[in-house]
């Protein structure tokens, strides 16, 4: 699977379409609340826990999408996508709202980037050369998040440190890397990360195209 699978986009946005079906009665209180266009597309996506492009193509559903025919198909694409991105086989759903992404801190985070960097051995920078001192990888990072040119985010769950997200603006695109702990793989946690890290990606970097990899294993 490339990087850049439309898959994975299209299965977030038929994940957000039946999320919204669902709770099509309180969405649309949502929507009526919201100020306007903009608005509705970000209180949607906060609402579902979703990036803005889903939210976006759940705020232009036309009505007939709500029949019966019309959600099973929706259903039928998304279990399709599901089974299509092996990276998501055998892992069980974890909600999106239990995960939470907040920045890097050089002295509380050095242990989850340490085993982050043990277990892909690779650079902090997504330029895939052999890793470096590890204090030496944090400050460039750092150097390169003050600068704008990158975001470092760690997951949590609960009290737990789950992985590492990384964003790095590369000729136009940000390059979005996540990291799931060995110890956290194959429990739904590299999804839920993948879709929170979408829309937290688009607001370190707005209007920025995103390609997004799948939860990394090491070599």
């Amino acid at each position: 699977m490339t990087d850049d699978d439309p898959r994975v986009e299209r299965r977030e946005i038929a994940d957000a379409l039946m999320r919204a079906l669902e709770r099509r009665h309180e969405l649309l209180d949502v929507v009526v609340e919201a100020e306007d266009y903009d608005a509705a597309i970000v209180a949607i996506a906060s609402h579902l826990g979703t990036s803005t492009a889903a939210a976006e193509a759940v705020l232009r559903l036309s009505f007939d999408r709500l029949t019966k025919v019309s959600r099973r198909r929706i259903a039928a694409e998304l279990e399709d996508l599901n089974n299509q991105l092996s990276f998501t086989r055998g892992e069980p759903a974890r909600p999106v709202d239990a995960i939470v992404l907040r920045p890097f801190a050089a002295d509380a985070d050095r242990d989850i980037f340490a085993a982050r960097t043990a277990d892909v051995q690779e650079a902090g920078d997504g330029s895939r050369a052999p890793a470096g001192e590890l204090e030496d990888e944090i400050q460039a990072g750092l150097q390169r998040v003050n600068a704008e040119d990158a975001a470092w985010l760690v997951a949590i769950h609960g009290p737990q440190k789950i992985g590492m997200v990384f964003g790095d603006l590369v000729a136009g695109e940000v390059n979005v890397r996540i990291w799931i702990h060995p110890d956290y793989r194959k429990q739904g946690y590299g999804t839920a990360v993948l879709r929170k890290s979408r829309s937290e990606m688009a607001a370190y970097f707005p209007a920025v195209p995103l390609v997004v990899r799948a939860p990394a294993a090491g070599p």
